[in-house]
């Protein structure tokens, strides 16, 4: 990729209306692409600022996986994050002085339907949100991208991306933490169960030919397995690691987030909270007991998530859910969805799941 021009670049803030220029499709990452669309090895331009107007970049690609680098920064001090797709969090607040350029990199996943996937289809190609206190991009740069791993998030409602504020998952959240290189494919959709996902063919049947050795799956269902028998339960579970492995790919076992749930005590209800449902199915338990009988990394969300929750206390812990908004103790907030996300963060560095290289602390 060419280095930026710093002198020949202009800051682009929200308020400010550009010439809008025509994008062209260049091939995506191999596997992921409509292979009427986009051809490996073809030779492909870059694609740049005349593609953004009043904060808002559009580029017309096919679906794939491309790297975007970015140049932050104008005259005055400036502070830019941006958002893309349906409403994922890709690049955290990031600030420049006045006067300097900062640069930034991500990869992100461009897919149809862009968010969940029996949603609405969404806008083709991609589409980037700049915002942040004080926004500024001096330029940008869309290309396919050669050599990333992708994150496939395997889940409900509590991890999806979700379509409309206030709701958020920790799934759309979690792109922010990661750098070039490294992107995010969140499968994950609302009111899913072990049984649903892998009996809707847009679910399982369509994330499973996309994992490619190297690729990590994390799964996260159990919100909505209320009624299956802990039998169907596991060997579901088991069925999907199967399926990762069959295909190269790295299972990862995610125990679901607590509901906000108290006792009187202060502590999280031991049953509506912790997830065991009406027939007595420790949801958690059965995750961690399938986790370590197939040697499986387990990020243990419920038991994070617990810690959190009951640390803030009954008051403070509204925060991270919509219980304010929507009297709903299940889904989190745009906050809670940011806090638990950098919950998996830190876990796929801690066990060593992803190079750290390649994972934003902040």
């Amino acid at each position: 990729m060419r280095r930026f021009s710093i002198a020949a670049l202009a800051a682009v803030t929200l308020g400010a209306a550009l010439s809008t220029g025509p994008a062209h499709a260049g091939p995506a990452r191999a596997g992921a692409a409509d292979p009427g669309t986009a051809h490996a090895g073809t030779a492909a331009p870059a694609h740049g600022i005349a593609n953004c107007a009043a904060g808002i970049c559009h580029f017309d690609v096919p679906p794939g996986t491309y790297d975007v680098k970015v140049l932050l920064g104008g005259d005055t001090a400036s502070s830019t994050r941006i958002t893309g797709e349906t409403r994922r969090a890709l690049l955290p607040e990031s600030a420049a002085p006045a006067g300097e350029r900062v640069a930034r990199s991500f990869t992100v996943d461009v897919r149809t339907p862009e968010g969940e996937p029996t949603g609405p289809a969404g806008t083709a190609g991609l589409d980037l949100v700049i915002g942040g206190s004080a926004p500024a991009l001096a330029d940008i740069r869309v290309t396919p991208a050669r050599h990333s791993r992708q994150i496939f998030l395997v889940g409900d409602s509590t991890v999806c991306d979700q379509p409309g504020d206030p709701y958020a998952g920790w799934g759309q959240h979690l792109p922010q933490y990661l750098r070039k290189g490294l992107s995010v494919a969140n499968h994950a959709d609302s009111g899913e169960s072990t049984v649903t996902y892998r009996q809707d063919p847009r679910l399982w049947a369509t994330v499973e030919p996309l994992v490619r050795p190297g690729d990590l799956v994390l799964i996260q269902l159990a919100h909505n397995d209320k009624t299956t028998d802990g039998v169907t339960y596991r060997a579901n579970l088991e069925a999907l690691v199967d399926g990762v492995r069959a295909k190269g790919g790295e299972p990862v076992l995610v125990t679901p987030i607590v509901r906000r749930w108290f006792n009187s005590d202060g502590t999280l209800d031991n049953n509506t909270a912790l997830l065991v449902n009406g027939l007595g199915v420790d949801h958690p338990a059965v995750i961690r007991s399938v986790a370590a009988d197939r040697l499986v990394p387990l990020i243990d969300l419920t038991a994070k998530t617990k810690a959190v929750v009951e640390s803030l206390g009954t008051e403070a812990s509204k925060a991270l859910y919509l219980t304010n908004e929507k009297r709903d103790n299940t889904h989190t907030s745009v906050h809670g969805a940011t806090v638990y996300a950098a919950l998996v963060r830190d876990e796929l560095l801690a066990q060593h799941l992803v190079p750290r290289g390649l994972v934003r602390a902040e």
